[in-house]
Parts: C-alpha cells; sequence; structure tokens
C-alpha cells in the first residue's frame, strides 16, 4: 500500500485563498486571503469586492476600474481581501499566519501590524513590494515570504 503525504499547510492555505480569490468582485485584481491561529485554524477568510449593497465592479464598473492595480486606491471602491477577513476575526490577537494570493498593500500591512500576526505568505508581488517588506519587517519578528505554488 502506497504511504499517503500530507499536503503542506502553506501551499494548502494559499491554494484555498486563490479559490477565494474567484468570489471577487473587482475588475482590476481578484484576491483572496485566509487567516490562521496558532492551530492552524481558520479565524478569518476575505476576498476583494466592493461594500456590500453597492453594484459590483464586474458587473457596473467603478471610477478606479480602468486604473493599473496598485495605483488610484482612492478611488477604487473595492475592500481588500485583508480587510475583509479582519473583519471576520473575534480576536485579531488570534492571528498568527497571513496567507493572500497578492502580497498586501501598505494599508493592509499596517493592518496587520496591529494584530498578532508574525507570517505572511503569498504567490504574486503587488506594487511596491519592497517598501511592503520593509514595513513589515521593521515591525520586529515577522517574516513575509513569496511563495511559488
Amino acid at each position: 500500500m502506497a504511504t499517503k503525504v500530507r499536503a503542506n499547510m502553506i501551499i494548502t492555505m494559499l491554494r484555498m485563498a486563490e479559490i477565494l480569490a474567484k468570489r471577487s468582485t473587482c475588475s482590476r485584481r481578484s484576491v483572496g486571503a485566509i487567516l490562521l491561529n496558532k492551530h492552524n485554524h481558520i479565524v478569518g477568510s476575505g476576498y476583494n469586492g466592493v461594500a456590500t449593497g453597492l453594484p459590483h465592479c464586474i458587473e457596473h464598473s467603478c471610477k478606479g476600474a480602468n486604473i493599473a492595480s496598485g495605483k488610484g486606491l482612492d478611488i477604487c471602491e473595492a475592500i481588500h481581501a485583508e480587510q475583509n477577513a479582519l473583519m471576520q476575526c473575534s480576536d485579531i490577537f488570534d492571528i498568527e499566519a497571513a496567507f493572500v494570493t497578492t502580497s498586501p498593500c501598505a494599508h493592509c500591512i499596517k493592518m496587520l501590524m496591529n494584530t498578532s500576526c508574525r507570517d505572511i505568505y503569498y504567490i504574486e508581488n503587488y506594487a511596491d513590494i519592497d517598501s511592503i517588506k520593509e514595513l513589515w519587517l521593521m515591525s520586529g519578528n515577522r517574516s513575509i515570504t513569496k511563495v511559488d505554488i
């Protein structure tokens, strides 16, 4: 009988984030996020899209729909995947790790810095990744890692 190989936790969570990203209602970029606690239990999950009750950008483009991803954050109407995942957490000091399809923007990094999150894993670089990584690493014993899957 062949020995079963258990799936790697990091890859598993990033694949789950990819599935969540398919629910995105943003026409510019689809992003998914998973937040885990120290027991590897999901404490939050989310994808990017407009606030509840607004027309989805994939159906009715918002003002930022035709601007390159990473630009025009002030006019884009999407709530980021990390923000939506954080809104699901009953205790932000229970977060151990974040798994995101695209590295967090500066706003989301700052939000994650105000939690107990220690590690961020992501698949794709977002705009200005070097500054974002520097900001995250300045906050203490934390890691931010690009993962090829």
